[in-house]
Formats: C-alpha cells, structure tokens, sequence
C-alpha cells in the first residue's frame, strides 16, 4: 500500500492547501470532502501564508542582489585599506615615520598588517587608520601617498554605507523568515485535518486505485515503498 507523507517545503505546503481549497471552490457542500469549516480556516490561513512566503522569497532575493554589489564594495575596501597599513609600514622602515607615530593608528610597533578578513574588521580599522592620519597630519606629519587617506576614505565610506544597508537587509530577512516558520505548525495541522477528512470521506471507495486518485485531487501526496514500485514495474511489463 502506498503512503502518504506530509509536505516538507512552504512551496509543497502552499499546493496541498490550494488543492483543498480549489476543491471547495468547485464542488457544493455535499460533494465536499472537507467540512466547511475546515475549507473557511485553509482559505484564511493560505491568504496569510502565502503572503507571508512571497514577502520572504521577496526580502531575500534583495538581500542575495545587493550582496554581489556589496561583496564587490569590501573587496576594494579591504584593498584600499591593506595597501596603505603597508605604505605606512614601509614609511616606518625608511624612518620617514616615527614608529611611535603608529600608536596613533592603533596598530602596533611591528610592522604588519592586521586581519581585514571579516567585514568587522574592516569596520574597526577602516575608522582607526583614517582618524589615525588625521591626527598625525594635522600634528605636522607628512601625508602619505599611494593610496592617499583621501581615496582610502570613499572606498571605506562606500562599504560602510552598503554593510548598514546588507545588515538591514539581513535583518528584514530574518524576521520574515522567522514569521515564515512560525506558521509552519499551523499548516501542517490543517493540512493533516483536510487529508484525514479526505481520506474517510472515500474509505470505501473501490477499486484502490480509483480512491487514491479522488484523495489526490485534494492535494493528496502518495508514495509507494520500493518493493511496491518493483511489483507494480512487473505487473506493467507482464
């Protein structure tokens, strides 16, 4: 015998409450296989649902566009950024630099280059190397050039600007996902209602075959086990 399984995706879960619900729309109260209260509440909860996935594949398909853009934008940050830690570094070697001067940049006496892996990172020290020159600058340090803090600062400025935009775009995603999943209960239950109901509206409807295609007009999902699959294969060849 071939058994039924509850959906597992929000897509799977919208048909099996739009079969049930279409269902309503087409026959009268006495062909119905669902109560009308039953059809009233998946009508209901499938507007809201629905709803509730298109704004969530809507937040997130914002977040995935702006990420590519985004992504671009920390990768010539982190450019800008490394690049001008190094030129100080090496100003610091050719003793244009004092070393104490460093301190001002908060990077420490050794001459590398902090981790500007995680977008944090670049957050922290985008802001400590440019506060840090213009102090030095306006102590009567020499500028440096190539990158000059000037162009570090609008490539800095540009990821600051598109990591609060990612960040909120994250956060309008999440809190939509989460609304999503808070409602997957609620449709597994009415979804389990409507197919106990179909079900025993056509218990005694013969042959098998014929009963299992009426419940899947309500949107029930049948499967068959490997051996049935085999011994169905059989019967077909034979």
């Amino acid at each position: 015998m071939p058994y039924r399984r509850l959906p597992n995706t929000d897509q799977a879960r919208v048909r099996a409450l739009k079969a049930a619900v279409e269902k309503g729309e087409m026959y009268n109260v006495r062909d119905l296989a669902i109560t009308l209260k039953t059809l009233f509440e998946a009508r209901n909860f499938l507007h809201r649902f629905e709803a509730a996935q298109i704004y969530y594949t809507q937040c997130y398909d914002n977040q995935s566009r702006a990420s590519r853009k985004h992504q671009m934008n920390v990768k010539t940050a982190r450019l800008y950024i490394s690049h001008f830690i190094q030129v100080l570094n090496l100003a610091v070697l050719r003793d244009e630099i004092k070393v104490t001067h460093k301190e001002l940049y908060g990077l420490p006496a050794s001459n590398t280059v902090p981790d500007l892996l995680s977008e944090a990172s670049l957050v922290e020290w985008g802001k400590k190397i440019i506060e840090g020159e213009q102090l030095r600058t306006t102590q009567g340090g020499i500028p440096i050039y190539n990158p000059t803090i000037a162009r570090v600062k609008v490539h800095y400025d540009i990821f600051l600007d598109s990591y609060e935009r990612q960040k909120n775009y994250q956060a309008l995603t999440n809190r939509s996902l989460d609304e999503l999943a808070s409602m997957r209960d609620r449709a597994d239950e009415l979804i389990l209602d409507i197919w106990n109901q179909v079900e025993a509206k056509y218990q005694d409807v013969t042959p098998n075959d014929t009963r299992l295609e009426k419940c899947r007009d309500y949107g029930l999902i049948y499967y068959y086990r490997s051996s049935e699959k085999i011994k169905e294969e059989k019967e077909i060849s034979c």
